[in-house]
């Protein structure tokens, strides 16, 4: 595991994904037996790698990823790190032969993404990318009124993701200082735009064309050390998403927006028979034959509790947490060669899409979104 000095390798991927697995006792397979994964920390930092395998009683760790890679015992290589450092790790994990589940994006190019996929596929390893959001308590309910045919036809997606990321000034920022400076893979569109590429083509149609504006807000924020550095990459974007059979998907990214929703994000889908509004953990359903009448009327204010008249989806199951849950999918995938689809090619199509609306921004236009040749 590389990268888990980091906020989510730490938190989503170590103590809440494998070592909850350990914990419980492994993943259990169809015939009985369990996949125990056993993690060893790789890093930069030496110091701070020890700080994490000394806390939760881990034997092995170290800052010499080469060596990792060399010992045939070891069989999955997961990537948290920085995008710019990933795409030479991975290169790296794939020669070695090891399998591999990574966070995105996987690389900072389409070219590179499309190298990692087809480099993936050469040497028979069994990729995987982190698609967490697919497996949120939210979107699995929205996923389950769409394979229930609750929404008719499908007519639109809206989406609103962000929060006020503080400047680093006078409050400390919650998001690490690279984030900001394009230089080491920074950009919302970058980041987010691979999330929302397998969002809308998982749950309602591959992207067709994309219009995007990509925007720098705040030029200037202070780093870790209380230094003054030049924000230089995207920290918000606004784009529009043509998908196939005609759905409209509209979808803000921004950390420098304050939060006046459920939800840090929230995709509202319309369609002929009722709309939904989907966040990490609720979703709330209005049918068509409980929508209300509202009339626009400027001059009086507006009598109905809007709000109020959407039904709470129910959970119906026990959720347990998102990224743990595709661990244990991809793990089980590793092992028996199971279903997989979030695969490198699925990951490429997230950086193509971030790509395209970069291009869309700088250029002032539409782009088409055209098939990737692996």
């Amino acid at each position: 595991m590389n990268g888990v000095t980091g906020r989510m390798g730490y938190r989503q991927h170590l103590v809440r994904s494998i070592l909850a697995i350990r914990e419980q006792g492994g993943v259990e397979l169809p015939d009985g037996t369990r996949i125990v994964p056993v993690p060893i920390l790789v890093g930069r930092n030496e110091e701070k790698v020890r700080g994490i395998a000394e806390r939760h009683g881990i034997s092995r760790y170290g800052t010499d990823l080469g060596a990792v890679l060399a010992d045939p015992t070891v069989e999955v290589y997961f990537d948290a790190q920085v995008t710019s450092a990933r795409e030479k790790a991975i290169l790296a994990a794939i020669a070695a032969g090891k399998h591999v589940y990574t966070e995105k994006p996987v690389a900072e190019t389409v070219s590179g993404a499309v190298a990692l996929a087809r480099a993936a596929r050469d040497a028979g390893i069994r990729d995987g990318v982190v698609m967490d959001k697919l497996f949120l308590p939210g979107l699995r309910k929205l996923r389950r009124l769409i394979e229930g045919g609750f929404f008719g036809r499908i007519l639109s997606v809206r989406g609103e993701f962000g929060y006020w990321v503080f400047e680093g000034d006078w409050q400390e920022a919650q998001r690490p200082s690279w984030n900001y400076r394009a230089a080491d893979g920074g950009g919302i569109v970058l980041d987010m735009f691979a999330h929302w590429n397998y969002v809308l083509e998982t749950l309602f149609g591959r992207v067709e064309a994309v219009t995007a504006r990509a925007v720098t807000h705040i030029p200037e924020r202070v780093d870790e050390h209380g230094a003054a550095y030049a924000a230089d990459a995207d920290d918000a974007a606004y784009g529009i998403f043509e998908l196939a059979g005609g759905i409209v998907a509209q979808v803000n990214s921004s950390w420098c927006v304050r939060v006046n929703r459920d939800e840090l994000v929230e995709f509202q889908v319309d369609g002929t028979e009722g709309s939904a509004v989907a966040g990490l953990r609720r979703c709330r359903v209005q049918h068509r034959a409980t929508t209300p009448k509202p009339v626009w009327n400027p001059d009086l204010a507006t009598p109905e509790p809007f709000r109020e008249q959407w039904q709470e989806v129910p959970d119906n199951t026990e959720f347990d947490n998102g990224f743990k849950v595709q661990w244990e999918e991809y793990l089980r995938h590793v092992v028996t060669g199971s279903p997989f689809p979030y695969d490198f090619a699925a990951a490429a199509r997230g950086v193509q899409l971030a790509e395209l609306g970069y291009a869309s921004s700088r250029d002032g236009r539409r782009m088409a979104v055209p098939e990737i040749e692996l």
